[in-house]
């Protein structure tokens, strides 16, 4: 008689399987490298994706709490590391990966997150130099948003008091390292911009590692500085360290001290130049000055000053001669005038009707005026006038005769 055979069902074996994987210390905090694919976030904040290599393919999962740490976004191609447990998800029975941690594969996630962000916002114009703002050259008001501690502020406030004494320092005191360093670095950069608190402003903190400066990398600083309508002055760490603050700042400083000195001129520059305009000024005016003392000398010495008198006797002299050109010219022009009219009125003359007249001719007109001209126009017993030299006759046709 054959034994019963137990039978188990699905959840049965894939809780066993859970049970076993979860028991095995290998696959309870392992490190697996692989290349991302299929990423996807969701809305709960879970991240999904699978690793795979020329081998294989496994699935993984992590969840909001370990994918809020994350200072990159992973990216499907992207060669990672990802270390946790692998254990069964009995509802489907797939085994996955549980990540705790991710990061990029042969460089550190720092530098991926830098590098991502930086790409990001130049895409976005943030570092385009159309939209830096100049600096004003001579500020009375210089914000500067730092630790109010340290060496870094010490060192600014002493340069600004050397260099621009008149200049009023605000201090806008934030972290500047730690989890809370870029909400306050950017809260202080929107609120001094909203109440134009300065006409220049400064940010920054002394060196550090690629951590310690990590706020300034922060996106939120990045836009921040970005929307600032005043004009932002990037001083963090120094000269090797390069952050997305100096890319977006209308300035890059290469130390604190530097950006001090960047935001404010020298009063002993500006000294000495006034000394220099005042000497060029007094040159000018006398210079202006000589050049008066000349021209009222040659002045003085004008005959027109002198004697008056000779200037009005010279220009009486002129007018009688004005006037006696003006005379023979207009007697010159009358004389011709005369000739020519004497000229045309002998012209008309000759050829004036009245001359045919005298010499024995007449003129015939009819009643209406009309020059008669052909026995055509008149009839028998019709009147018309007959001009002579010396008066005109009434005259009446008795006849007419065709030549």
């Amino acid at each position: 008689m054959k034994s019963q055979r137990q039978i188990y069902t699905v959840s049965q074996v894939n809780g066993y399987l859970k049970e076993l994987l979860d028991r095995d210390g290998f696959l309870s905090g392992v490190f697996v490298r692989g290349e991302v694919s299929n990423y996807k976030t969701y809305p709960s904040g879970h991240h999904y994706f699978s690793m795979k290599d020329e081998g294989g393919a496994i699935r993984c999962v992590m969840f909001r709490r370990e994918a809020a740490r994350l200072r990159f976004r992973p990216e499907n191609g992207m060669k990672v590391i990802a270390f946790g447990r692998v254990a069964v998800f009995p509802r489907d029975g797939q085994y996955q990966l549980y990540c705790a941690e991710l990061s990029p594969d042969g460089v550190g996630d720092l530098h991926v997150a830098f590098e991502q962000c930086k790409e990001r916002l130049y895409r976005e114009g943030l570092f385009d130099p159309a939209h830096k703002k100049p600096l004003p050259p001579y500020p009375e008001r210089v914000a500067l948003v730092t630790s109010p501690v340290g060496a870094a502020v010490r060192d600014m406030l002493r340069v600004l008091k050397a260099r621009w004494p008149v200049a009023r320092v605000l201090l806008l005191p934030v972290r500047v390292q730690g989890a809370e360093a870029a909400r306050e670095i950017a809260g202080a950069i929107r609120y001094a911009s909203a109440y134009a608190l300065a006409d220049v402003l400064i940010t920054g903190r002394g060196g550090g590692s690629m951590e310690d400066l990590w706020c300034f990398n922060d996106e939120a600083v990045a836009r921040a500085i970005y929307d600032c309508t005043i004009p932002v002055i990037s001083a963090v760490g120094h000269e090797p360290d390069v952050t997305i603050a100096d890319f977006v700042a209308d300035l890059r400083a290469a130390t604190p001290s530097n950006a001090a000195e960047l935001a404010v001129p020298d009063r002993n520059e500006v000294a000495a130049a006034l000394a220099h305009r005042g000497q060029r000024m007094a040159a000018l005016l006398e210079g202006r000055l000589d050049r008066g003392r000349r021209d009222l000398s040659r002045l003085g010495a004008c005959r027109a000053l002198r004697d008056p008198e000779t200037i009005l006797q010279d220009r009486r002299m002129l007018l009688d001669y004005q006037s006696q050109r003006l005379s023979h010219g207009l007697t010159a022009a009358m004389a011709g005038k005369r000739e020519r009219f004497t000229r045309l009125a002998a012209s008309l003359d000759a050829l004036s009707p009245l001359k045919v007249l005298g010499r024995g001719y007449s003129l015939a007109r009819t009643d209406a005026g009309a020059l008669l001209s052909s026995v055509e126009q008149v009839q028998p017993e019709d009147t018309f006038t007959l001009r002579l030299s010396d008066g005109t006759l009434d005259c009446r046709v008795e006849g007419k005769r065709r030549q």
